[in-house]
């Protein structure tokens, strides 16, 4: 992602003096709380409720219900990012990164089948409504795609996908895999999408793959 994004993490990692402990505390019951209600279910007065603060105490640390939504959508943007993206890059450029940043995309969806990823719910909630909510969601999304994308483009310079590969459209071909999966897992319940979905990105890379590129699709459980 960005240097700044690197930034942000290290700085998570040090040790919190009070105010933000409590800080980091309250987000925490909000992330819950966004990841099962979605962002419109954030409200000053029930995370002071599930805090057993004041509305004032909550108020406090972020001024505002539009405040607690950002400050929601970049701690979840930050734990995507060291769940999915910083394990991934460690890989070897091309394919094998690519591979990577879809499986552990797919193992993160799956475990929030039952709550419910903040990507997608907040697309749908925030969809048609402008203003910085919808901003700051757009530009996490953004982020994650561009670094998808830049995966992509690697692979071809690599040779490991042919050079006529459109990355876009690639791009929206696995995303489109995440968007089935999380569907049909959680509205529909059905079985077996996990690897419905890693069949369909086998797929995808065979389409794209150049005749000299390794078979990663094989490696990707």
């Amino acid at each position: 992602m960005s240097d700044t994004s690197i930034a942000e993490s290290r700085a998570r990692q040090r040790p919190l003096h009070k105010g933000q402990q409590t800080r980091a505390a309250i987000l925490e019951a909000a992330l819950g709380l966004a990841s099962h209600m979605g962002l419109e279910g954030l409200s000053i007065g029930a995370l002071a409720d599930l805090m057993q603060m004041s509305k004032s105490g909550v108020f406090a640390h972020f001024g505002s219900r539009e405040e607690l939504q950002i400050s929601v959508i970049r701690e979840y943007h930050a734990r995507f990012e060291e769940e999915v993206f910083f394990p991934a890059i460690r890989e070897p450029r091309g394919l094998p990164r690519l591979a990577a940043l879809f499986e552990r995309w797919v193992r993160r969806v799956s475990v929030e089948l039952d709550s419910g990823c903040i990507y997608i719910s907040g697309a749908v909630e925030f969809d048609d409504r402008p203003g910085p909510v919808r901003d700051a969601l757009a530009e996490m999304v953004r982020s994650w795609h561009a670094a998808l994308e830049r995966a992509i483009r690697i692979a071809i310079d690599e040779g490991q996908l042919r050079a006529d590969t459109d990355a876009e459209q690639m791009l929206f071909e696995i995303h489109g895999l995440i968007l089935a999966l999380h569907h049909d897992a959680r509205f529909l319940r059905n079985t077996g999408v996990l690897d419905r979905a890693r069949r369909g990105f086998e797929h995808v890379l065979a389409h794209y793959r150049s005749d000299a590129a390794p078979g990663v699709g094989q490696r990707l459980r």
